[in-house]
């Protein structure tokens, strides 16, 4: 078996590069040599293919390294220090952490104490160097393609811990085309009648949309470069079928309600380019109220970038358009993969990415390190991988949260004492309840006040088990102070009663005082 041309053929790596991964792959083989995958493949094939995904996502040479010799420590006799004293410690480390990940979701049960620790390792690694997930993402969507040669009950275990888990990971990390490619892989094992149902609604919408905005394609793009804006590309966005899936619940399962079952995407020059191809867009074709969407100057948490805009074409038709430069594709479909660029000497790869981007993980790491084991999951999947909406500090800095978090769960996530002192907030410069939903883009001042405190009603409001963590805390030592003092009080006021009552001795005439 030969290395992949893709990898041997992409231009970012140098000869120097393409002399280590030749050495690496000789080194994997002979390490894999004589064993199989379940397929019948040798086994060689699969740590191939994950440096290959990796290859196609512009990642590093010690990552191409390190995935093809992800297996090699713990399916073989060469050892994580054979492998620092051939390769360095550099990509001993990367083998080391994918290593590591190996054991997660293995006994079949998410909520096992052995897997949410080992849930729990993995963002620690994540925090310590991001290649490792990354790493471990390509080996996922590997491993779920193949599920066919697995049995029924492993296909489910490993489709709903893809789901819940990896699938989340990727799109915190902006990886677009990834999340949509594990959701849609672990879609028909998961959930097979669901899958099943969509195939057969959706199959002739698609293709009727995909033939209609390919006939508005011609002349939408003849009026943005009458207008002298440059176009590098104009095509058509097909939807993925779990996102599809997800928002079809939300509209009584109506695929009519779903606009951007199939999307027209223009890719512009720069961002000026964008906001004058939307000027274009509108002077043309109506846009509908409030699905005009600016998501260059206000980012998702992902960090990704586009304008959105959904308008009536021809014969009254909607469509959603989406209008963004080369930069901002790039970084919708691969996320902070996207962000390894080459360095001009040739010897060193630059990695460069906004500390936005991955605040969440060391947001994530810090907050592991005060939960127990029990608690990790749950919290995990509400707190960081469940859908987000991002909300502003008055000062500007960026926050993002549960969808349907509430001004509290804003405080704490700002500063556990802000939390604790909470009175009220503003949203937007209006008072608003404590209860009250944030939106996405919003500008939340909280309002303190000296002697404000946690209540135990709070608890009803939050949606974040960070803020319920951290009130519960509070709680339980304020109402311990408490208790304490009431004993002190009871004490003391028995030793004030004990002082004022006279003694009578045994034997004594005195009479009791009236």
């Amino acid at each position: 078996m030969d290395i992949p041309q893709k990898i041997i053929s992409n231009p970012k790596y140098t000869k120097d590069d393409k002399d280590k991964i030749l050495l690496a792959f000789d080194y994997a083989q002979r390490a894999h040599l004589g064993q199989k995958r379940r397929s019948g493949e040798d086994y060689i094939s699969h740590p191939l293919k994950v440096a290959e995904i990796l290859a196609d996502w512009n990642m590093d040479t010690p990552t191409i390294i390190a995935a093809l010799l992800h297996d090699v420590a713990e399916d073989t006799n060469f050892t994580i220090e054979r492998i620092r004293k051939d390769f360095g410690k550099e990509i001993a480390s990367l083998v080391e952490g994918v290593t590591k990940l190996r054991k997660i979701g293995r006994n079949g049960d998410l909520e096992d104490p052995t897997h949410v620790a080992s849930l729990k390792k993995m963002f620690f690694a994540m925090a310590d160097d991001i290649r490792v997930i990354i790493i471990k993402l390509a080996d996922r969507l590997h491993n779920i393609s193949t599920l066919e040669f697995m049995s029924p009950e492993d296909q489910k275990r490993i489709a709903i811990e893809t789901m819940e888990i990896y699938a989340p990971i990727a799109e915190r990390l902006g990886m677009g085309d990834l999340t949509g490619e594990l959701e849609d892989l672990a879609f028909k094992y998961a959930q097979p009648e669901e899958y099943t149902w969509l195939m057969n609604k959706i199959k002739d919408k698609y293709l009727h949309r995909k033939k209609y905005i390919d006939e508005i394609k011609p002349e939408i793009k003849k009026r943005v470069l009458l207008a002298g804006i440059k176009i590098i590309n104009i095509d058509s966005r097909v939807k993925h079928l779990f996102s599809l899936h997800r928002k079809l619940l939300k509209y009584d399962r109506d695929p009519n309600r779903v606009y951007d079952l199939v999307a027209l995407r223009i890719i512009v020059p720069d961002v000026k380019s964008c906001y004058e191809t939307m000027g274009v867009i509108h002077k043309y074709y109506r846009p509908l109220p409030g699905l005009v969407k600016d998501y260059i100057a206000f980012p998702k948490p992902s960090g990704y970038q586009s304008l959105h805009t959904t308008v009536f074409c021809e014969g009254g038709k909607i469509v959603e358009i989406q209008i963004r430069t080369p930069e901002m594709h790039d970084y919708a479909d691969k996320g902070i993969a996207a962000h390894w660029l080459y360095s001009e000497s040739g010897k060193k790869d630059a990695f460069k990415i906004n500390p936005r981007e991955v605040q969440w993980i060391m947001e994530l790491r810090n907050f592991l390190k005060g939960v127990t084991t029990g608690e990790t999951l749950d919290h995990v999947k509400s707190d960081f991988l469940k859908s987000r909406i991002f909300a502003f500090t008055p000062n500007g800095q960026i926050k993002d949260l549960p969808r349907g978090s509430t001004p509290i769960d804003f405080a704490y996530r700002v500063h556990t004492d802000l939390g604790h002192r909470t009175r009220g907030a503003r949203v937007n410069n209006r008072i608003v309840p404590l209860e009250y939903e944030l939106k996405n883009g919003e500008v939340v001042e909280i309002i303190k006040g000296k002697d404000a405190r946690p209540s135990r009603d709070w608890l009803r409001l939050v949606k974040t088990n960070q803020a319920r963590h951290e009130i519960n805390v509070w709680l339980k030592e304020h109402s311990a102070v408490e208790s304490v003092k009431k004993a002190i009080k009871i004490l003391t006021t028995n030793k004030k009663t004990d002082k004022a009552r006279p003694i009578i001795k045994p034997g004594s005439r005195n009479k009791r005082p009236k």
